[in-house]
């Protein structure tokens, strides 16, 4: 008789993801990877059927301009995908994405600033989409006890403030390129290459056919840390309600099995 290979997942109504590349800073060091990180990202989203916006280099106010014209384009039971490769730095419990032209500021000022990406995970979650999904490759910075930016001169006993607080949300999965408070590297060997570690491998698996998102980021877990010797090892909050999340879902062939 013919059975199903597996149990049918839940879909979404549509797929769509905002991805991001800020590398050319006005203010702070300028990263080299963002550019080629949102490229490569699009292509391999689009592939495998996600509408993407993708908007590059952006100073604050653009940058609000995107976020509010994506927020506002979502619907209920879309699936969303948030993707960023930048300058991040953790400030009093909340996460800041920069934009590029972020200045040399004090704490208090991130708020104007920059953008908390919680508060952008709530309103993303306020639209009532399927499932949430950020993917954030930007623990590459830390914000110092001397409430000033400097990405350039980090003290080796600052480096516990580096990276990105875990963050939560009912029905989102959270990312990161590196565990809560671990500064995130580029590549293992330090050489130049195309894109960021944690991007490079997500680039990898991401349109692995009928594979749930926790399984994917499971493998990209286990080669970045592999190849950075364990000095980065990503990290991801999982707050899904659903079970079976494929990015790639492709019709199964029924299988025959025979008494």
């Amino acid at each position: 008789m013919a059975t199903s290979a597996s149990a049918t997942p839940t879909k979404a109504k549509r797929k769509l993801a905002l991805v991001m590349g800020i590398g050319k800073y006005q203010n702070i060091v300028a990263l080299s990877n963002p550019e080629n990180d949102a490229d490569d990202m699009t292509s391999e989203l689009k592939s495998i059927g996600f509408t993407v916006t993708k908007a590059l280099h952006l100073t604050r106010d653009k940058m609000d301009s995107v976020l509010e014209e994506f927020k506002k384009s979502i619907q209920q039971s879309d699936m969303v995908l948030f993707y960023f490769a930048g300058h991040g730095v953790q400030w009093k419990e909340q996460n800041y994405l920069l934009p590029a032209d972020i200045p040399n500021v004090s704490g208090i000022d991130l708020n104007e600033k920059a953008i908390n990406a919680q508060r952008f995970l709530d309103d993303l979650n306020d639209r009532k989409p399927f499932v949430t999904i950020f993917l954030l490759d930007c623990c590459r910075t830390s914000y110092h006890t001397t409430f000033q930016i400097d990405v350039q001169n980090a003290k080796t006993e600052e480096s516990k403030l580096a990276g990105f607080k875990e963050m939560q949300g009912a029905g989102a999965l959270i990312a990161f390129a590196c565990a809560p408070g671990i500064p995130a590297i580029d590549t293992a060997t330090g050489q130049v290459q195309r894109n960021g570690l944690f991007t490079k491998y997500l680039l990898r698996h991401i349109k692995t056919p009928n594979e749930d998102i926790r399984m994917i980021l499971s493998v990209v877990r286990k080669e970045v840390r592999q190849d950075s010797k364990s000095r980065q090892i990503p990290f991801v909050s999982d707050g899904l309600l659903e079970k079976n999340i494929y990015l790639c879902d492709q019709p199964r062939r029924p299988t025959n099995v025979h008494n």
